[in-house]
């Protein structure tokens, strides 16, 4: 039947790898669980490995893994006389944020409130600056006006 030889925590090379070994005769089949469900390979997690008599070694690929595949990660090998299988904790990042607290959860609905509030106050504030920017532009243009109309005119009849 197929035993497990080595099964290693994950390792950062070109991508991350967690190493295992097994051997079996006949070869076994191999397949991965992640937390407890059978594992797709996708172009984020593959496996690579080669055989060599009855051990058959390789790695369990990461691509730029995420705090999404952190967890357990069992190794199952099958043949027609029997199984083995074997988990270990892979920790790839940190989750980015923390979970909701009860002090976490009430500073972001206080938050939330102080924003609601803040934006209100935000949009009073702009419509009184586009009035103000309103009002300066209509008078410059009321200058200009009087300035191009009366200041024409020389004084004391004298040309400039």
């Amino acid at each position: 039947p197929p035993r497990i030889l080595t099964l290693e925590e994950p390792v950062l090379h070109m991508d991350h790898c967690i190493a295992f070994a097994v051997h079996g005769n006949p070869a076994p089949t191999l397949h991965w669980l992640h937390n407890g469900q059978v594992l797709r390979e996708t172009e984020i997690i593959r496996m690579e490995f080669y055989q060599q008599g009855e051990v058959s070694e390789g790695c369990l690929l990461f691509n730029k893994p995420t705090h999404y595949n952190n967890g357990n990660y069992t190794i199952v090998a099958t043949n027609q006389l029997g199984s083995a299988n074997q988990t270990i904790k892979g920790h790839f990042l940190e989750k980015p944020f923390p979970a909701a607290s009860g002090l976490f959860s009430f500073r972001m609905q206080y938050a939330s409130k102080i924003l609601r509030v803040n934006s209100k106050a935000f949009s009073f504030q702009v419509s009184i600056a586009v009035g103000l920017a309103a009002f300066a532009c209509v008078l410059l243009v009321v200058l200009f006006i009087m300035i191009n109309k009366y200041g024409r005119r020389s004084k004391f009849g004298m040309k400039g």
